[in-house]
């Protein structure tokens, strides 16, 4: 049965896209670039900065990328909670998982200093019993140690956790530490090719379906 439940946060939790997006336009604009739609980087935003960057940036040498993301971050950092907003559902499943004493948390692979101020905007910050963020630990995910973790802090045993995500590290990172996993179609996860990477990770089609998830018996209950 599960205990306790674990959120990736871009994708899963929030809908971050719009403000990562605008950030990667902010660097398109300094090249005279015309801006690109979010629809069309949606995707990419699991990937991370650097992936993002990658996707909608010219062809570039390392230098030349690790000057963009670094203008990047100091861009997003002041720009972060614009647009940025919970998904459809988001806020209603945490409330329920409280009203039912079900301690949740989120374990993301951005930076501290960026997933903070983002958490407290959002309202989360006293609500989250685990927030393990991509520099909290030596490795992030799909390394087990930061569900390790975040499991630890909430008081819940790994295989008693489910970890949902919409990207193949967050299912890989659950797996390995021995949790359940729930992988997100709405988010920014690309629907069509979701079924060679789960493997055995419940699909879930709204945040209100984790509930759904909560009284199914593991494997070999």
């Amino acid at each position: 049965m599960i205990k306790g439940v674990l959120f990736d946060l871009d994708g899963t939790l929030l809908d971050t896209a719009p403000d990562l997006v605008a950030s990667l336009n902010y660097l398109r604009n300094g090249l005279g670039l015309a801006a690109m739609p979010i629809d069309d980087l949606r995707h990419f935003v699991s990937r991370g900065a650097r992936g993002l960057i990658k996707a909608g940036m010219p062809p570039c040498d390392e230098e030349t990328l690790s000057k963009w993301l670094a203008s990047f971050l100091v861009y997003y950092e002041k720009n972060s909670f614009i647009h940025s907003q919970p998904f459809d559902g988001v806020k209603a499943l945490l409330s329920e998982l409280e009203g039912r004493n079900i301690p949740w948390g989120i374990v993301t692979n951005k930076m501290e200093y960026l997933s903070f101020p983002i958490i407290e905007k959002a309202g989360w910050a006293s609500s989250a019993a685990a927030v393990v963020c991509g520099d909290t630990l030596e490795n992030n995910k799909p390394h087990p140690a930061p569900v390790l973790a975040a499991c630890q802090m909430m008081g819940v045993a790994p295989e008693n956790t489910l970890m949902v995500g919409d990207d193949i590290r967050d299912i890989e990172a659950g797996r390995r530490a021995g949790s359940r996993t729930a992988f997100v179609l709405y988010g920014y996860a690309d629907s069509g090719s979701h079924s060679d990477i789960i493997g055995d990770a419940a699909l879930i089609k709204a945040p209100q379906e984790v509930l759904e998830l909560l009284e199914i018996p593991g494997p070999g209950v």
